[in-house]
């Protein structure tokens, strides 16, 4: 017997801030695409039940073509059953409002329900907010029992905290696996000798504060145990590629090293390059002829500068010329010091006569 545990898709996110209003508009596309696509890995694979362990949406509000497409996702495979835990960001939404709900779509609900295939129990509850709701639990310990929740996890019991997760009051419960989501990135480990707990992550990122590969966790169900692996699912992969560019003088000695830490991803994923190290009043750092000569290389692409400017400070200490003067008045400015190396990196290069550009 097979389940798929997947969470987090976010569904119809507004995504402009991040990439621009036309891709902002192609990756809502994708993500739903995402949702079909593990459908389909669910119909091939002869899966069960699909759990869906929260934010399935992203906000109460939705668009058509977001909603009909889950539920002709859902209408369509009648053979496979969708559990549906609603987390943080759809707790409001009612995707079905207006329709009669289908035999394969089931929900949980602010008490803890159980739903049974053979000898395999899913239990869900969508708020926990004290111990209390822990101790409501009713496994049975003959059976293999899957538990899906929504929340952050501690290692502490909480109370009054409907947005954690307690790991400690889930221990020595009966459970085989504990599917959870709101956490971004996968993750599995040990909850007590019998069961694990694992955060299947989201399918398809959505800004680069969830790099890295994204999926779903196949679930199989063999002689009472349960056997779980991560299933890659994201159309594209966003990457955060840091570049220390010390020592990197010419505009070509830095796109070199860039391209040395980028050679191996792939054109259609999204990429954030982040320039580290120090540079000095020399470097030929022009972000739009890095734009210029990297064009078309990824689906998308961006830039952030963390190098800070590395200046002899003593060299100019006690040198009687404009650049001296100049250097010592800033650096006696209340400024921020990040400020500081701008304003003198600025002004030693136009006290130089080299066209600044603005």
């Amino acid at each position: 017997m097979k389940f798929i545990h997947c969470a987090d898709l976010h569904l119809d996110s507004k995504l402009e801030s991040n990439i621009g209003k036309e891709k902002a508009k192609e990756r809502r596309n994708e993500i739903l695409l995402t949702f079909e696509r593990i459908v389909q890995l669910a119909k091939k694979e002869e899966v069960t039940a699909v759990l869906i362990a929260g934010d399935l949406f992203d906000t109460k509000n939705i668009a058509a073509k977001a909603r009909n497409l889950v539920w002709d996702m859902i209408v369509a495979n009648p053979e496979i059953d969708f559990l549906y835990l609603r987390g943080n960001h759809d707790w409001k939404t009612n995707f079905m409002e207006g329709r009669t709900m289908p035999e394969n779509f089931k929900c949980f609900g602010t008490d803890w329900v159980e739903h049974q295939y053979g000898k395999v129990s899913v239990w869900g509850k969508e708020t926990m907010e004290d111990d209390a709701n822990y101790a409501a639990l009713m496994t049975e310990p003959d059976r293999t029992n899957i538990v899906m929740l929504h929340g952050q996890e501690v290692r502490s019991n909480v109370k009054d905290d409907a947005s954690l997760v307690a790991l400690p009051a889930l221990k020595n419960r009966n459970i085989d696996y504990l599917a959870l989501g709101h956490i971004h990135s996968y993750k599995k480990e040990k909850l007590d000798d019998r069961g694990e707990y694992c955060y299947s992550g989201c399918p398809e990122g959505r800004g680069f504060d969830e790099c890295g590969e994204k999926g779903v966790v196949m679930l199989e169900v063999k002689d009472g145990k349960v056997d779980s692996r991560f299933v890659p699912m994201a159309s594209r992969i966003l990457h955060e590629i840091r570049v220390d560019i010390t020592g990197q003088e010419t505009a070509t000695d830095i796109l070199r090293a860039v391209d040395k830490e980028v050679a191996n991803i792939l054109s259609k994923d999204m990429v954030k390059i982040v320039l580290t190290g120090h540079y000095t009043v020399d470097t030929e750092k022009d972000f739009t002829y890095f734009d210029q000569a990297m064009e078309g290389r990824f689906y998308f692409l961006k830039w952030k500068d963390e190098s800070r400017l590395s200046i002899d400070y003593k060299s100019y200490e006690n040198m009687i010329s404009l650049k001296g003067e100049f250097v010592r008045t800033v650096m006696n400015a209340k400024e921020e010091e990040s400020e500081k190396e701008q304003m003198i990196l600025l002004g030693i290069r136009a006290l130089s006569g080299e066209d600044l550009g603005v």
